[in-house]
C-alpha cells in the first residue's frame, strides 16, 4: 500500500502535484497543526510540512520538506516514500476523489463543445462534478510527472 498524505498549508501546490502522481492526499488550507495532526494519526496518514516544529511534533509520522521548488519537492517525496503505485492522474487535483470514466452524453453541458467534439475520453468526480479529459495540459502534466515513475528518485 502506498503513503497516504495530509499536507499543511505551506504545500497546497505540492498536495495538487501529488494527487496527480496518484497518492490520496489530503489538504485543508485552513487547518490549524492540531487536526493535522488528528488527521495523520487517525487516518494513518504521512504529515507533509515545512514547519519544522510540527514535524518534529507529528515525530515519525511526519516528513518535513527541506527542498525548494515544486519538482525537487516531489522528488523529495518519492524518495522517501516510494512511488504512489497509483495511475497518474486518477485522483481529482482539486478535492483527492478518485477519478471514473464517463460517457460523452454525461458531460454534454459540462465541457466546451469543442472539448466534447474533439476528445473520445471524459473522468468526472464523483465529489465535486469537475470533468477531466486528456487533451494537451493533461500531456504537459505526464510529461512532468513519467520521471519520477519511470525512474523514481532514491
Amino acid at each position: 500500500m502506498s503513503a497516504r498524505f495530509v499536507v499543511d498549508s505551506m504545500l497546497g501546490r505540492l498536495a495538487r502535484w501529488l494527487r496527480a502522481l496518484g497518492y490520496d492526499t489530503v489538504y485543508l488550507r485552513h487547518a490549524r497543526d492540531v487536526e493535522l495532526l488528528r488527521i495523520a494519526r487517525q487516518e494513518g496518514r504521512v504529515l507533509l510540512t515545512r514547519d519544522t516544529r510540527l514535524a518534529r511534533t507529528a515525530r515519525a509520522q511526519g516528513l518535513l520538506i527541506q527542498t525548494e521548488g515544486l519538482d525537487a519537492q516531489l522528488r523529495e517525496v518519492v524518495a522517501a516514500l516510494g512511488p504512489s503505485g497509483g495511475e497518474l492522474l486518477s485522483r481529482c487535483l482539486d478535492c483527492n476523489t478518485p477519478l471514473e470514466a464517463r460517457a460523452r452524453e454525461e458531460v454534454v453541458g459540462l465541457v466546451p463543445a469543442y472539448t466534447l467534439e474533439t476528445q473520445s475520453e471524459f473522468y468526472g468526480c464523483p465529489g465535486c462534478g469537475k470533468v477531466f479529459w486528456p487533451g494537451s495540459h493533461a500531456d504537459r502534466i505526464l510529461a512532468r510527472l513519467r520521471p519520477l515513475v519511470e525512474d523514481p528518485p532514491r
